[in-house]
């Protein structure tokens, strides 16, 4: 990934950032620069503290471009899972992850870090987008369940997984160590949060039958902290509504219910100009977050996360950190404009340390 010289350098600054963040002294960051430039000598590679790699995935979060919570960085748990050898270690991790940060529904921020990319070991392999995720399958009456699942679902049934074919059938996990069999397990019943959606005003919403997992848990991106990659760092927050109602289930390739709101609303489908969409959008996002917070589930709406974004950029600002960002990414995907957001300029350069996309790196 990097030579032993560019390695140092990508450690030395983040070592430099670190320890200035954490109020170290200049004695304590000359001793650990000399111990990591020893270690990147004789190893080609050298080993994060606890306290390293729990700032590092925090400033990861902080640093997030596409991301509008990041008002809560410093909030996250980092769970240090480096010792975890065995596909079966990794599956107890993962579901003590899932236990730990779904909390009864009072999602607390987490991130699980396993053991970081090296060519002496095996690379270890989240194949899942998500923790929680629903199939796709796709028969000959049509598709079945989470378009966008399709092509994993295929993936668990060739490994031998036999899911139901529903609409909100949740898949396995699967968890490859290097070049073995990838292997994969259902997700423990008791470990499950799911949100049934229901409309505070009409109660036809809920013959719909829809619903959506409590935690977004992402597992396949790659956290980079000063040039060290940890290919499995699944980490999660908590749901902004728009994501699941303005996205998840109103999305043409997704689930696309709004015409099926539309008609439960009896709103006039046959012109354009009757913003019959925007409407039916709008009912969907208010049973969503409806539902969540009657399920005791955390969740926030867009108008309240542009606000905490704001906050942040405030607070960064008193400490002389720049803010970036990917403005595509940050409004939300209903009323924008409403937002301080839509009306600002953020610089889309990327800062380390973050979370890439396996294709995004060099």
């Amino acid at each position: 990934m990097f030579s032993k010289e560019e390695l140092f350098i990508e450690a030395k600054q983040f070592v430099e950032t670190c320890y200035y963040e954490l109020a170290k002294s200049e004695q304590e960051l000359k001793r650990r620069l000399n111990e990591v430039h020893e270690e990147i000598e004789q190893t080609g590679t050298y080993h994060h503290t606890y306290e390293e790699l729990s700032h590092g995935a925090k400033m990861a979060w902080r640093n997030s471009n596409k991301c509008i919570g990041r008002l809560f960085w410093d909030s996250m748990h980092v769970r240090d899972a480096r010792h975890a050898e065995t596909t079966s270690d990794i599956l107890d991790e993962l579901f003590d992850h899932i236990h730990y940060a779904t909390n009864a529904g009072k999602i607390r921020p987490t991130i699980t870090i396993f053991r970081a990319n090296h060519p002496s070991h095996p690379e270890i392999k989240i194949l899942n987008h998500q923790l929680f995720r629903y199939a796709g399958f796709e028969t000959e009456y049509g598709i079945i369940g989470d378009p966008a699942s399709i092509e994993f679902t295929k993936v668990c049934l060739d490994l031998g997984w036999q899911g139901i074919r529903s609409d909100f059938q949740l898949l396995p996990i699967v968890v490859q160590i290097g070049e073995e069999e990838p292997r994969w397990c259902t997700i423990p019943e008791h470990l499950i949060e799911e949100v049934d959606i229901e409309h505070p005003t009409n109660e036809l919403v809920a013959e719909l039958e829809l619903k959506w997992y409590a935690v977004p848990i992402i597992s396949d991106m790659v956290l980079e902290i000063g040039g060290i990659r940890y290919s499995a760092a699944p980490f999660n927050g908590w749901y902004m509504g728009t994501e699941i109602a303005a996205r998840n289930f109103a999305d043409p390739f997704r689930y696309d219910m709004l015409r099926r709101v539309a008609k439960i609303f009896q709103l006039n489908q046959e012109r354009e100009s009757s913003l019959w969409r925007d409407e039916a959008l709008i009912e969907l996002n208010k049973a969503v977050l409806y539902s969540y917070k009657k399920a005791g589930v955390s969740i926030v709406d867009h108008h309240t996360a542009a606000k905490q974004f704001k906050t942040f950029e405030e607070k960064e600002a008193q400490l002389n950190r720049d803010v970036t960002g990917d403005w595509t990414w940050l409004i939300p995907p209903i009323s924008p404009a409403t937002t301080h957001i839509f009306h600002q300029q953020y610089e889309n350069r990327i800062v380390t340390p973050n979370y890439f996309r396996k294709d995004e790196l060099r």
